[in-house]
């Protein structure tokens, strides 16, 4: 009598169990990064087979694409509603750069960092990645126009803010993978903050 090693699913409606797939691989890939992402890995995750996973995905770098876009919209989604919470402009940029730096994120970190560096040989996840970080700029730009409506700033403080902000989390993010980075990082938020505004 013969025995497999190889999980056995139990059944789900297709939806379900392509959704399945998708929380396992985003589950992997918040713990040790998007380059470990391969049929073999996502399967082992989500307790099925190779197979199963290929028939659900069969294009491994469109996987991976959305894998990342799972994982970087919903921070941003997080990240932009803590600083809506906020009244006023410079309590919400506060906020948010606060929110990035905070070091709870290295795992959304690492997925970034990794996305920027495959996406130069994966060109659906280089989209992806486009996209994103256009999403990023558009809605920090929203937030920096509701500064300039109402008299918080004006538009020559706020030309440019939105990409200066970024690039200064984007960098001390990628700085605090290798720990190089201030230790009081919500103190570099607020001085950030300040020198952007004015």
């Amino acid at each position: 009598m013969s025995t497999s090693s190889s999980p056995r699913p139990k059944r789900m409606p297709p939806e379900q169990r392509e959704r399945a797939i998708l929380d396992a691989a985003v589950a992997l890939a918040r713990q040790s990064g998007i380059a470990g992402l391969t049929v073999r890995t996502v399967a082992a995750a989500a307790g099925v087979t190779p197979a199963l996973v290929a028939h659900y995905r069969p294009s491994m770098d469109a996987f991976v694409a959305d894998v990342f876009g799972a994982i970087v919209g919903a921070e941003r989604e997080e990240v932009m509603a803590a600083g809506r919470a906020e009244a006023g402009l410079r309590a919400r940029i506060t906020r948010i750069v606060e929110t990035l730096l905070d070091g709870d994120r290295d795992d959304v970190t690492l997925v970034w960092v990794q996305a920027w560096a495959a996406g130069a040989r994966n060109e659906e996840l280089a989209s992806r990645v486009r996209r994103e970080m256009d999403s990023w700029q558009q809605d920090l730009e929203a937030v920096v126009a509701e500064g300039v409506a109402t008299g918080e700033v004006t538009a020559t403080q706020a030309d440019g803010a939105a990409w200066l902000l970024l690039a200064t989390v984007d960098g001390m993010s990628a700085h605090s993978l290798v720990k190089w980075a201030p230790e009081d990082r919500a103190g570099l938020a607020r001085r950030t903050v300040a020198a952007v505004l004015g």
